[in-house]
């Protein structure tokens, strides 16, 4: 039986954040939305077709499909998402784009440092982490509540990492 004085790598998590984007309207809002739009805009598109103003209806069937194109974008926007992970020997963003394309960023925690833009009105405006060389932004898409509260986290799990040493 052999014994090891190596030290064993602790690379569990001390911190662990999933960041996605906000989205107010739900399944049915937006089924509701396109239902509501689009009777309104029939009833009046068939109204002036019928009294001779026809140019008036084709306005009005394609401002019904510009909001179903916007909605649709809107959505898939929704579909971003991050993951953040801090651990002892390395702080991982992984970006998940819209189109599921994913991009990583690794950072030794003891390098990297974390930046926060504020505004006087609004709050936090941005988040970076920075290290070696290499820069990333991190929820970009979060609403100014939610990044201030996950500011407060990301800064006290690099503290702890730091301060294990």
């Amino acid at each position: 039986m052999m014994e090891s004085n190596a030290p064993i790598k602790d690379d569990r998590p001390v911190f662990a954040a999933e960041l996605i984007p906000y989205r107010s309207l739900g399944r049915t809002g937006f089924k509701l939305v396109l239902m509501l739009s689009g009777t309104v805009c029939a009833f009046y598109g068939i109204f002036f077709t019928v009294t001779g103003a026809w140019p008036i209806g084709l306005f009005l069937g394609a401002d019904f499909l510009l909001l179903y194109f916007a909605l649709k974008l809107s959505y898939r926007s929704g579909r971003q998402r991050e993951e953040v992970r801090v651990s002892p020997t390395d702080v991982l963003i992984r970006k998940f784009s819209p189109t599921g394309g994913v991009v990583e960023h690794h950072f030794n925690p003891f390098w990297a440092r974390f930046r926060v833009n504020r505004h006087e009105e609004f709050g936090i405006t941005s988040m970076h982490l920075t290290g070696e060389g290499r820069h990333t932004d991190i929820g970009s898409f979060l609403n100014p509540d939610d990044r201030e509260s996950f500011a407060k986290a990301f800064r006290n799990a690099l503290a702890t990492v730091t301060r294990r040493l």
